[in-house]
């Protein structure tokens, strides 16, 4: 091995992250920076402050770029049996589903070794397993999610900003060891419910005036 290669090596091995850039401008963008959601695409965006407000403007872009929002609600009073959750057809604990503005329809996703997987669901179905929440009514197209997780038992129920469910299926697909997902996994999983719960607001106290 000569060293050139050994240089080359050490510079791509030690060279730092590159910074992200909002996708429509590309300047840098801080870590919390915003996401819209490409609704042509079918995709999420980083976007810097500036871009978020002119894709936000009335007629902008034909309104192809839609904010995601940052509210968190949750739902104590949700109930799901057993019986409606194995309808969902979903082999792990948690999952999320979303309006898709252009197919009209609701679409359900879990995470899993290779990223978001879909599960193909009948009407009939989503109207009993999401029909006795309320939150379901609040969603809003495209940008917005409702976060279900079972433990112990009884199931949560959520409601919130559809990057963050990216978010999470992209901390699992990197963590995710085994047939069950591994200690690591689980440990991440249960951080990422805890943060949820922090940021959520009950339902009861989101309708008061």
């Amino acid at each position: 091995m000569t060293a050139a290669t050994v240089g080359l090596r050490r510079f791509l091995t030690e060279r730092p992250p590159q910074p992200e850039r909002c996708e429509l401008c590309a300047v840098v963008v801080p870590e919390d920076h915003r996401h819209m959601v490409d609704t042509e695409k079918r995709a999420l965006v980083c976007v810097c402050t500036a871009c978020a407000v002119l894709m936000e403007r009335p007629g902008a872009a034909a309104g192809r770029f839609r904010a995601v929002p940052a509210r968190y609600l949750t739902d104590p009073g949700h109930r799901l049996d057993e019986r409606a959750w194995e309808a969902l057809r979903i082999p792990v604990g948690v999952a999320f589903f979303f309006r898709n503005a252009a197919l009209d329809r609701l679409v359900a996703l879990y995470p899993s070794p290779a990223g978001a997987t879909e599960s193909e669901l009948e009407p009939d179905t989503w109207t009993e397993v999401l029909g006795g929440s309320k939150l379901a009514a609040l969603l809003e197209p495209d940008v917005e999610a409702l976060l279900l997780r079972r433990t112990d038992g009884r199931v949560e129920c959520h409601l919130v900003p559809i990057d963050v469910c990216y978010e999470l299926v992209g901390r699992m697909r990197l963590l995710w060891q085994g047939f069950d997902g591994g200690a690591e996994a689980r440990a991440a999983l249960d951080a990422f419910f805890a943060d949820v719960l922090r940021r959520a607001r009950p339902l009861d106290e989101a309708e008061r005036p």
